[in-house]
C-alpha cells in the first residue's frame, strides 16, 4: 500500500479521495489553487500545496506544478480524480519517470481511449459493436461531406480528442455541414488543443448506458453492472441511476459482456467505464461510444447497489493488490439515483453562477447519501465546474429510491445562489421519468416547455 497520495483535483471528488485515504491509513496531500485556499478538501487533507492562481491552466492543468507538489511532499502515488488531468497521458508518463504511481489504467489504455477514432478501431477489433462512422479523423469539410453521404443523415460530429459535449454537433442536412464542422472544430481546438473531428451516425432518442469495470494487474476483470445516464442537457449528465430501468435481462447481460470483452482485449486494469448508446428504435441494439479511463462523477450509484468502495479499489489496484472478487461475488441490491446539484440558474438557460453559500442543510435519513465540498460561508468560485453536491438515494425498488430522492430534495436547504434543486424536483414529478421512459433528448422534449414557461 502507498504511504502518501497526492490528490490532483478539487471539489467533492478531492474530499471523497481524502476520506478514502484516511480510511485506508494513507496520508493525503491536496493540491489547490488560490481560489480554493479555503476549500473543504484543504481543511480535511493531511497536507495541502498551492499550485498556482485561480485559472485552471495555471494551476490544476499545470503538470510541472502538480508533479513538483508530489515530489516535494514525498508522495509515492497521484490520484487525478475526474476532469482536469485525469486522462492525460503525459501526466501518466511523467509520473512513471519520477517514480510516482499514477492511479488509473495503464498509459497505453489511456492513450488509445483518449482518441475516439482509435477507440473505435480497438473496440471493433475486440468484437464490440460500434456506431457506423468514420475510422479516421476528418481532415476537412470535403471529406466530411463524402462521409456523411456514405453514412446517411442525420450524423453527429465529435471531437477526436475529447468529450463532455465539447466539439460536438448534430447535422441533419447537407447544407448544415460546413458551418457545423467549422464551429465544432474550433470548439474542440479551444477545449483540447486538437481540432480534429470524426463522424458517426446520429441515433434518435437513444439511451446512454454505461458499465463500470474493475481490473487488476494480474489479468482479472469484472463488471459492476450498468448505469443509465440518459438524463442530460447538451451532453452534460444531470441525473444517473443504477440499474437502468426498463432494460431487458438479455440486453443487460449482452452490454456487460461486451464491456468485459473490450477490457480484456486492451489488457485493462484499475477502474474505468464503458459507455454505450442503446438504439431508441430497437432496445436490444447497442453501440460502443467511448471508454472513460478514470473514476466518474456518478460512481456512487454503483457503490450503493454493490456495497463496494470504488475509490479504495482504485488505490488498491494501483498498488498492485489482486481483486478478491469474482464476477459471481458481485451482488446487486436495490436501486440508486444520483442528482447533480449544480450552481446554475435553471430558469435562465442553466446560466452558471457564483456567490457565497448562506445556509447549507444537506438532506439525510434512511437511504440518503450526500457527496459535497460545500459548507455555510463557502464562496463558490466561477473558474471551475459548477458541481456543488451529489444527492443520492437508495431504495429496495426504483419507486422507493425516487420517493426518497424527492424527500431529500424537499428537505435540502442551500441558499445564497441559484442551484438546480428546483429543476430536479420537477424532473422527479414527470410521469415519463417515473415510468423510466428516459432518453438523451428527454429534457428538451419534456422539460424545456416547463422551463420556458417558468422563465
Amino acid at each position: 500500500m502507498f504511504n502518501k497520495i497526492l490528490i490532483a483535483n478539487r471539489g467533492e471528488i478531492a474530499v471523497r479521495i481524502v476520506r478514502a485515504c484516511h480510511e485506508l491509513g494513507v496520508r493525503s496531500v491536496v493540491t489547490y489553487s488560490e481560489a480554493d485556499r479555503d476549500s473543504l478538501a484543504v481543511r480535511l487533507a493531511d497536507e495541502a500545496v498551492c499550485i498556482g492562481p485561480a485559472p485552471s491552466a495555471r494551476s490544476y492543468l499545470n503538470i510541472p506544478s502538480v508533479i513538483s507538489a508530489a515530489t516535494i511532499t514525498g508522495c509515492d502515488a497521484l490520484h487525478p480524480g475526474y476532469g482536469f488531468l485525469a486522462e492525460n497521458t503525459y501526466l501518466s508518463e511523467i509520473c512513471e519517470r519520477v517514480g510516482v504511481t499514477f492511479i488509473g489504467p495503464p498509459r497505453n489504455v489511456i492513450e488509445s481511449m483518449s482518441d475516439k477514432a482509435t477507440a473505435r478501431r480497438v473496440m471493433r477489433d475486440a468484437g464490440v459493436p460500434i456506431i457506423p462512422g468514420t475510422e479516421d479523423p476528418l481532415p476537412n469539410v470535403e471529406r466530411a461531406s463524402r462521409a456523411a453521404r456514405d453514412i446517411g443523415y442525420p450524423v453527429i460530429l465529435k471531437a477526436a480528442a475529447g468529450g463532455g459535449g465539447r466539439g460536438m454537433r448534430v447535422v441533419r442536412a447537407p447544407e448544415e455541414l460546413a458551418g457545423a464542422f467549422a464551429v465544432a472544430s474550433a470548439e474542440a481546438d479551444a477545449a483540447f488543443g486538437d481540432g480534429r473531428m470524426y463522424m458517426e451516425k446520429f441515433l434518435e432518442r437513444p439511451r446512454h448506458i454505461e458499465v463500470q469495470m474493475l481490473g487488476d494487474k494480474h489479468g482479472r476483470i469484472i463488471h459492476l453492472g450498468e448505469r443509465d445516464c440518459s438524463l442530460q442537457r447538451r451532453h452534460q449528465k444531470l441525473l444517473e441511476e443504477s440499474p437502468a430501468p426498463n432494460l431487458s435481462s438479455r440486453t443487460r447481460d449482452a452490454i456487460a459482456k461486451a464491456a468485459v470483452r473490450g477490457a480484456k482485449h486492451m489488457r485493462f486494469h484499475n477502474v474505468g467505464t464503458f459507455e454505450f448508446l442503446l438504439d431508441g428504435t430497437d432496445r436490444d441494439r447497442f453501440y460502443f461510444v467511448e471508454m472513460n479511463t478514470r473514476i466518474q462523477v456518478e460512481h456512487p450509484v454503483t457503490e450503493l447497489v454493490t456495497g463496494l468502495d470504488l475509490i479504495k479499489w482504485q488505490i488498491r489496484l494501483a498498488a498492485g493488490e489482486a481483486l478478491t472478487l469474482d464476477q459471481r461475488d458481485v451482488r446487486f441490491t436495490g436501486h440508486a439515483i444520483e442528482c447533480r446539484i449544480i450552481a446554475e440558474d435553471t430558469e435562465r438557460d442553466f446560466m452558471p453562477t457564483g456567490g457565497t453559500v448562506d445556509v447549507y442543510l444537506p438532506p439525510g435519513g434512511p437511504g440518503v447519501r450526500v457527496d459535497s465540498h460545500v459548507y455555510a460561508g463557502y464562496t463558490v468560485p466561477t473558474h471551475y465546474d459548477s458541481l456543488l453536491a451529489k444527492f443520492l438515494a437508495w431504495g429496495q425498488t426504483r419507486e422507493e429510491a425516487v420517493g426518497r430522492m424527492a424527500r431529500a430534495l424537499d428537505e435540502a436547504v442551500l441558499t445564497g445562489l441559484p442551484t438546480s434543486i428546483p429543476f430536479h424536483r420537477r424532473v422527479l414529478q414527470d410521469p415519463e421519468f417515473r415510468a423510466g421512459e428516459v432518453h438523451t433528448g428527454f429534457l428538451e422534449s419534456r422539460m424545456q416547455p416547463v422551463l420556458a414557461e417558468a422563465s
